[in-house]
């Protein structure tokens, strides 16, 4: 039997780095002016959206965080690095989400049983500046969300901020124009709705992930189905599929050959349809058809974690 691993880092944290500090720089400035408009003008949209923005500004430090120490070079202690604390970091974002969803609608029922006035106008010109500030935050994601998790928690917090910064201004038109102070609870509400929406699938993702479920994506079927199409490849079995980060993810594998003398050109043809998968490291053990698993072992094709 023969062990050969591939390994290759695709991951790019550089090009992020600069987009996380501007990001985290122009929410942190426009949560302190939010924050302090809403307990000036005591406005619970104001409140809603600025602590729905200070849970972005964690968010974002915490991912750049994770960057950075994904980075970190691995050692005898922690072999892959620290790469999986990219993963970890958008678990711990989703929960601060779903925290700020709870305290916004206990505050919005509060204000719907007794509601207060608030100066329309004033939140209007507030959140008008939510809106561009969140918006130009969301468009240095755009471009490199599909491609890890982080990111595309970072730009689902900006796009969701954007939209409610947006609900919050049309709020605060109408209440200077018909004095319906009971709009801004209700818009609190909508906040916590569009939170919590922007949120599931993040918070699913990364639960798959820190289980080290096969990342979604990646058809785990697929991927055993298509080695068994090589030439030379008798089977597949002990298949285990899971993410190393929010960016790589890796397979082992036992693979089952016909002739033993093939092996160095099926490997080569298995790593490149892995690539297809977006799976960069392999782990993957050669045997013949002749030889048999350990009577200890699950032979089940289609096991992943």
């Amino acid at each position: 039997m023969t062990h050969e691993h591939h390994h290759h880092n695709t991951a790019n944290t550089e090009s992020l780095n600069k987009a996380f500090i501007i990001g985290i720089v122009l929410n942190l400035f426009f949560v302190a002016t939010e924050f302090s408009a809403g307990f000036w003008f005591n406005s619970l949209a104001l409140l809603s959206d600025a602590g729905h923005n200070l849970s972005d500004v964690v968010s974002l430090v915490l991912a750049l965080i994770a960057f950075r120490l994904a980075k970190i070079k691995a050692n005898s202690n922690y072999t892959y690095g620290y790469k999986k604390s990219t993963i970890l970091v958008s678990l711990l974002n989703a929960v601060i989400l779903l925290g700020a969803v709870g305290a916004i609608i206990l505050e919005s029922v509060h204000k719907l049983r007794y509601p207060e006035p608030v100066p329309g106008g004033a939140i209007a010109w507030v959140a008008g500046v939510g809106v561009f500030i969140n918006a130009f935050t969301a468009f240095l994601f755009v471009k490199d969300k599909e491609k890890d998790l982080n990111v595309k928690g970072a730009y689902l917090h900006m796009a969701a901020d954007a939209l409610v910064s947006i609900g919050v201004l049309i709020a605060g038109i109408i209440i200077s124009y018909t004095g319906w102070y009971i709009i801004d609870p209700i818009i609190g509400l909508v906040v916590a709705t569009v939170i919590l929406i922007s949120t599931w699938n993040l918070l699913h993702d990364s639960l798959r992930l820190t289980l080290d479920g096969v990342p979604s994506g990646i058809d785990s079927q697929k991927v055993v189905k298509t080695i068994r199409t090589i030439e030379g490849v008798t089977d597949i079995h002990h298949v285990h599929i899971w993410a190393i980060s929010t960016t790589e993810n890796a397979l082992t594998a036992h693979i089952v050959l016909k002739e033993a003398n093939r092996m160095e050109e099926i490997k080569h043809l298995i790593r490149e349809q892995l690539k297809i998968f977006d799976i960069e490291h392999a782990t993957l053990e050669f045997e013949t058809s002749d030889e048999h698993c350990e009577a200890s072992c699950n032979c089940n094709t289609t096991q992943n974690s």
